[in-house]
């Protein structure tokens, strides 16, 4: 049983200077000299797990306490969803030009179709392969990598699988949970099922290497929670390489208020998901303390996603924006997968992003294809969007937050500083010391 950890502060404390994590500070000079040498599993836990619950919950305190008016933002306009009898799964209508194979006797198709198609081609082929061409396509490199890094929109994947007949649904979950459990549409309680079905997979497999096992062993450690908190789904996995996984503290297919939590540099799944994840759980116990008196959307509670949905930088392309461009990408197709899921029940959704992950939210919030109501940004070194107005965020509703001692913050390294005053943003000073609030 893992030792619980500090009670972060509610909306009632004073927040006070950050106490040594492991017995050190994170901004003294041995700190910072040994997160750029690349520990960060003694140099990061602490620092982020203070900032990141400390700066949603003074968001959550303006909003509760009615310091900032949270207006919402304009709707993303997307089909109609009808709840059905077998809840959560929805119907999403289709549209005027869509043609669905909801058979696989339709079509005659094998993996190497389904290896070039794109799009609503994808998803098609997919629903038309047997058994065992889905157990070739799960493994294909080339499949594996569409799903990953190209996937079929959102809304299109939604479509298809609300009309699938509940067996074929079942087929593709048995047979391809690696494939069902990344596209983004799927209902996350599916997701859930087939990525653990993935994980477990992949930790009884005699062959996979010491790497892989230590990365799936920390994504299995991660989904472990203590009796009474909120249950855990494992709605990304990508095994490849380093590996990507995110996780929801909370019920994505019915939250009211969802929180997508995006980490800076240095981050991995096997140095950090386990922190990491539960740095998540205890935002989203303070959440759910705060969400009787907060602006919320449709629906009923609360749910935080630990998102290490992209690769971080290391050392060695830390002065690059691929990785940033990058996962601002992979940031707009999990934002858009909420929505074209809960269009019917549309949730508030907030993004909270630290360091180099600030950049990523920014360009993908400057992007115009993807909307939040609120975002917070910690030890950001910058972005090219120039002002708060220029993100699509409520108006008001963008926060800015770092230590003075933070090197990163304010440094403006990859372009405007969005703490800077002509930016527009509501500046959250967590230095230490008595709040305003």
């Amino acid at each position: 049983r893992r030792a619980a950890p500090p009670r972060a502060p509610s909306s009632g404390d004073k927040l006070h200077r950050a106490r040594p994590f492991g017995g050190h500070s994170p901004y003294t000079r041995r700190s910072i000299t040994r997160r750029l040498q690349g520990d960060v599993g003694t140099a990061f836990p602490g620092e982020i797990r203070l900032l990141l619950i400390a700066a949603a919950l003074l968001t959550a305190s303006m909003h509760s306490l009615g310091v900032i008016e949270a207006p919402g933002v304009p709707p993303v306009p997307v089909a109609r969803a009808t709840a059905v009898a077998t809840a959560p799964s929805r119907i999403v209508p289709l549209d005027d030009l869509t043609v669905v194979a909801t058979s696989a006797s339709l079509r005659r198709v094998g993996v190497d179709d389904l290896a070039v198609a794109h799009g609503r081609a994808f998803v098609e082929d997919l629903g038309a392969l047997g058994p065992a061409a889905l157990r070739r396509a799960a493994t294909d490199r080339r499949v594996v990598a569409a799903v990953q890094d190209d996937p079929p929109p959102a809304q299109t994947v939604a479509q298809w699988w609300s009309h699938l007949p509940a067996d074929e649904q079942d087929r593709l979950l048995v047979h391809a949970p690696a494939l069902v459990g990344n596209l983004e549409g799927v209902p996350y309680v599916v997701r859930d099922q087939a990525n653990r079905a993935t994980l477990h997979s992949g930790l009884a497999d005699a062959h996979v290497g010491a790497a892989r096992a230590a990365m799936l062993g920390q994504v299995r450690d991660s989904l472990v929670h203590e009796p009474g908190d909120p249950r855990r789904f494992l709605v990304t996995l990508d095994t490849r390489d380093s590996g990507r996984a995110a996780i929801s503290i909370g019920d994505l297919d019915t939250a009211a208020d969802v929180t997508v939590v995006v980490p800076g540099m240095f981050f991995t799944v096997t140095g950090q998901m386990t922190d990491f994840t539960n740095t998540a759980n205890d935002l989203s116990s303070e959440q759910a303390t705060l969400a009787p008196l907060a602006a919320t959307g449709n629906g009923s509670g609360v749910a935080v996603v630990a998102w290490m949905g992209y690769r971080t930088p290391d050392l060695s392309n830390i002065m690059s924006l691929e990785l940033a461009r990058t996962g601002a990408q992979r940031l707009e197709r999990t934002v858009a997968g909420l929505r074209a899921l809960r269009a019917d029940d549309r949730p508030r959704v907030n993004i909270v992003a630290h360091s180099y992950g600030s950049t990523a939210a920014m360009m993908a919030l400057a992007s115009g294809r993807m909307t939040a109501d609120t975002l917070t940004v910690l030890g950001s070194p910058g972005s090219d969007v120039r002002s708060a107005s220029d993100l699509a965020v409520a108006t008001g509703q963008v926060f800015v937050g770092g230590a003075h001692s933070d090197p990163i913050a304010g440094s403006g390294y990859f372009g405007t500083d969005p703490g800077g005053a002509s930016f527009g943003s509501t500046v959250l000073d967590l230095a230490g010391g008595a709040d305003a609030l």
